[in-house]
């Protein structure tokens, strides 16, 4: 059974750093497509920033010169750096990815079950 598992949030100050790891296990082939989104209290989920199979990077203007995604193919794990944090990143940070398992043909899509980040001011 496919599971992405999501570390590295907590607590830290404006201004800090954190880096967040999503780990893919279960039969698992390879990852496609990527992504980190995040969601607030009362607020929709949004896309922080996603990667392809190749390394292509892409971030929503909020996180741009802040964060950074990037992937270890070999361990099929997909990080999130994010520096100069602000009060208004506080969120549930979710993994995404679209996934090739060994068992069968096709891409699925997978969600962890997040990971919360609070930046305190």
């Amino acid at each position: 059974q496919v599971q992405l598992v999501e570390s590295g949030g907590g607590l830290v100050q404006a201004g800090g750093s954190l880096r967040l790891s999503c780990a893919a296990s279960g039969g698992i082939f390879s990852i496609n497509t990527a992504g980190w989104y995040r969601q607030a209290p009362g607020k929709q989920r949004e896309l922080v920033a996603s990667i392809t199979a190749d390394g292509g990077a892409n971030y929503a203007d909020f996180v741009k010169g802040r964060f950074t995604i990037s992937r270890d193919n070999g361990k099929n794990t997909v990080y999130l750096q994010m520096n100069s944090l602000k009060p208004e990143d506080t969120a549930v940070y979710h993994c995404n990815a679209m996934v090739r398992l060994r068992s069968t043909v096709g891409v699925y899509n997978y969600w962890g079950q997040g990971t919360q980040v609070t930046v305190s001011s």
